[in-house]
């Protein structure tokens, strides 16, 4: 989303339930509160292996949905790894789980939002799934479908 994006509360005014809106109330990190892109997914509990790979790849402006089952005992990701999701261009990552490197992050040109934040590190097993359907706050996230946060919340186009 750029300034004269129109905002989460203006598109569900005009396309209503045609959207999904995430009932997950998810706080921003990033150093940009308003974001949109192309949804790529991932899902993984307690470890980041697949999060980092998948932001070490060419983004293009899509934004990476995190499904880490709502954990907050571990961070996802971290400012190196937010770091490489700048560098490879990605619009924005969306975890539902926690990060960590919260000073770091809020200062990259990245839509970051997470439920929370632990400065203890995750696994780097790779368990996990890549580009599959992830689902939280009501919300069906399917890759190749488009998302778009701001502050009011989350909106996904529905599958």
């Amino acid at each position: 989303m750029t300034d004269s994006s129109p905002t989460t509360a203006d598109l569900y005014d005009e396309h209503g339930d045609a959207l999904q809106s995430c009932s997950v109330q998810l706080r921003h990190y990033g150093g940009r509160t308003a974001f949109s892109g192309v949804i790529s997914t991932v899902r993984c509990h307690r470890d980041n292996a697949l999060v980092k790979a998948a932001l070490a790849q060419p983004g293009d402006g899509k934004v990476l949905v995190v499904d880490g089952g709502a954990s907050l005992e571990s961070a996802l990701m971290g400012d190196l790894i937010a770091a490489s999701a700048v560098e490879h261009g990605w619009s924005g990552v969306v975890i539902h789980g926690a990060v960590r490197d919260v000073a770091a992050i809020r200062e990259l040109p990245l839509g970051a939002l997470a439920l929370g934040s632990n400065p203890r590190k995750s696994a780097k097993d790779g368990v996990g799934e890549r580009d599959v359907t992830v689902s939280f706050g009501g919300v069906d996230f399917v890759p190749g479908q488009t998302l778009w946060a701001d502050e009011d919340g989350i909106l996904a186009t529905r599958p």
